[in-house]
């Protein structure tokens, strides 16, 4: 019998961990949701703690004996495994590769509200934070749809950034636009009206079956003030 994977991550946000969630509901896989269970958390903090390759932070995933931490490593180990990623090692590493530029874009998002320090409350760099997110908001965003909009268009438009085929870079993309919606809607409106790629994208995604049975199920935690993806009016001017 096949043990389900395990995967560990905070219980009460999307956070990274969510990339890892909807890659694993594509690929109608079973797994647990460690933390999401009684005493869960106490189970992810020790697992820390223990194995010869321990991750450095969640997310991390159980596989068998293997313990694979980092979204982006996760991923690949997952897109090879159930048909998320071309089967060729050029086609992977491409996949792997946009998976990498979706986590700079995430980590960019993340410091809006955090600029100076993990470790401090928006409230104590509110105006760092409010410079930070005004360059976001003006370049960064635009510079990394533009990317990804552009992929899809060339050389033709294509359904998916591989063309007809759902990798998990799509179901990533999928992600970090509705964060974006939800922490700068104003900003992104804007920005999806230039490049309705990726509102094509972000639907065909949301419509596929598993996802869309996922996304309406309590597994979904919704967005909130305590993710990656913040929502403070002020930083989205």
């Amino acid at each position: 019998m096949v043990q389900p994977y395990e995967l560990y991550y905070w219980p009460s946000i999307q956070g990274r961990g969510e990339f890892v969630r909807l890659a694993l509901e594509e690929a109608g896989a079973d797994y647990v949701d460690v933390a999401r269970r009684d005493g869960g958390v106490d189970l992810l903090t020790a697992a820390l703690e223990v194995g010869d390759h321990p991750a450095f932070a969640p997310p991390f995933l159980k596989a068998g004996e293997q313990t694979i931490g980092q979204v982006a490593n996760i991923l690949l180990y997952l897109g090879e495994q159930h048909g998320l990623a071309p089967r060729t090692e050029p086609g992977r590493l491409w996949v792997h590769q946009l998976q990498l530029t979706i986590a700079d874009l995430v980590t960019e998002a993340h410091d809006t509200h955090h600029p100076i320090a993990s470790m401090l409350y928006y409230e104590d760099q509110k105006p760092e934070a409010k410079r930070r997110a005004a360059d976001f908001v003006e370049t960064r965003i635009p510079k990394f749809m533009a990317y990804f909009a552009r992929l899809l268009a060339n050389p033709e438009p294509r359904d998916y950034l591989l063309g007809e085929r759902v990798s998990y870079a799509d179901l990533s993309l999928f992600q970090v636009i509705e964060g974006l919606r939800y922490a700068f809607p104003n900003a992104m409106k804007k920005i999806e009206q230039e490049h309705p790629e990726l509102t094509g994208l972000r639907d065909r995604v949301a419509a596929r079956p598993k996802i869309a049975a996922y996304l309406a199920s309590p597994r979904r935690i919704p967005f909130n003030q305590d993710g990656i993806f913040r929502r403070y009016p002020e930083l989205d001017a």
